[in-house]
């Protein structure tokens, strides 16, 4: 498969490869062109507090922070598919995600450990992040 990066600014679009050099790698056949908005990865800082949750929660339960970090791609990340005849149920990773999808992900995250463990995990913004962070750091 041949990519290239295309920008958009000020109404000027410009790409990483002529397309003339894109069209020149592939064989005789017909192509599909799609155009895809390109997504930044998960951010650290989202990995990070998603590790400070579950530890939080691995203290308030006593659940492994892994089990909870399986439990919720299971929750939130799982799909079924189908393999031959049968349907199979696979799970997602946090890895995979975008900064949006990520984000989703926590709050989902977040409004489950309240409802069904009765935890208040904290965002960045709130007003006691800062000690949450000293607390569950590099635990």
């Amino acid at each position: 498969m041949a990519e290239a990066i295309l920008t958009k600014r000020d109404g000027v679009v410009s790409m990483d490869k002529s397309f003339e050099y894109l069209c020149s790698l592939l064989r005789n056949g017909v192509y599909t062109v799609r155009i895809v908005r390109k997504t930044e990865p998960r951010t650290i800082s989202q990995n990070s507090l998603m590790w400070m949750w579950y530890k939080c929660m691995e203290e308030a339960t006593g659940t492994p922070k892994e089990d909870f970090h399986d439990y919720y791609k299971a929750k939130f990340l799982s799909r079924d598919v189908a393999v031959g005849n049968r349907w199979v149920r696979v799970f997602g990773s946090t890895t995979d995600l975008n900064t949006l999808q990520m984000t989703n992900y926590l709050e989902k995250v977040k409004a489950d450990a309240a409802s069904e463990f009765g935890i208040t995990l904290p965002l960045p913004a709130d007003r006691h992040y800062q000690s949450f962070v000293d607390e569950y750091k590099v635990r």
